[in-house]
């Protein structure tokens, strides 16, 4: 498996507009911690750069030997609001990007049932360029319910139209999230997001989940125990096969005094012994 980074972790929890560590300083931490590849996101580069930005991302990324794993080309995406699906209906600047940048896939955003006559759109004309798209496991949209997740997939049915396999959402939503849910998902699963937390009533963070209305936790870091059962998703993917790209999808460090790079190359080293 390729061990990917998400430039979220250039990002704060809860605002994801503003990089807190440029392009050149991430791609550097990326390799001294130990990480493969970046998956963009439009803190850093997204459809709304001009052209020579795009041009110096890829730059950057080909002179540190990181591939770009996925992007996610715009804020109402990234913020997952009503807005996100839009890119559906006019995906060429997305497949666009993702082409500048040696991307194989594309993070988009469902959230009604007219969306999927668009998703299928999509997916097709971004299938004539070779590139994929995949929706997440996420609150708050037709992605919720391992139920749910499955019958959208069917009803966009498209082949490369995928799901980008998300642990933390689904235990939000109070999904399992081991190898039988893993093996249902099985044949959609283009992309794996990790990101570690703890559900917690009195948690510091709080998301709105449409089948389960408020959900409390903490981020908490990889090695630390009590929150997201890695191994048994491991194992959940060890046993369909999946050699695919597992990216680290957490947030800046909450904890005081502890640097991004020390972070992830704590995550890094911890994921690879598993």
């Amino acid at each position: 498996m390729k061990l990917s980074l998400s430039v979220r972790i250039a990002e704060g929890f809860l605002s994801k507009r503003e990089a807190i560590i440029s392009l050149p300083e991430l791609a550097e931490l990326a390799v001294a911690a130990g990480f493969d590849a970046l998956c963009m996101r439009a803190s850093q580069v997204g459809v709304h750069s001009p052209a020579e930005q795009v041009a110096e991302a890829t730059r950057i990324m080909q002179e540190k030997n990181l591939k770009v794993t996925m992007v996610t080309g715009d804020f109402d995406i990234v913020y997952n609001n009503d807005q996100g699906p839009r890119c559906l209906r006019n995906i060429t600047p997305y497949v666009d990007l993702a082409e500048s940048l040696g991307a194989p896939l594309i993070r988009v955003c469902v959230k009604k049932e007219e969306d999927f006559a668009a998703a299928h759109a999509a997916a097709d004309e971004a299938a004539q360029r070779g590139i994929r798209i995949a929706h997440q496991c996420h609150a708050a949209s037709l992605f919720e319910t391992v139920d749910q997740i499955i019958e959208s997939l069917n009803r966009i049915d498209h082949p490369n139209f995928g799901l980008i396999f998300e642990a933390g959402n689904l235990e939000e939503c109070r999904q399992p999230y081991g190898p039988a849910t893993i093996e249902k998902l099985a044949p959609w699963i283009f992309n794996v997001y990790l990101q570690n937390q703890r559900l917690n009533p009195d948690g510091a963070i709080t998301l709105d989940t449409w089948c389960h209305g408020p959900v409390s936790f903490d981020v908490i870091p990889f090695p630390e125990p009590g929150g997201i059962d890695f191994r048994s998703v491991f194992q959940g993917l060890r046993e369909i096969g999946y050699d695919g790209t597992v990216t680290v999808h957490q947030s800046a460090p909450q904890e005081s005094g502890i640097t991004p790079l020390a972070a992830a190359t704590a995550t890094a080293a911890f994921l690879r012994s598993i």
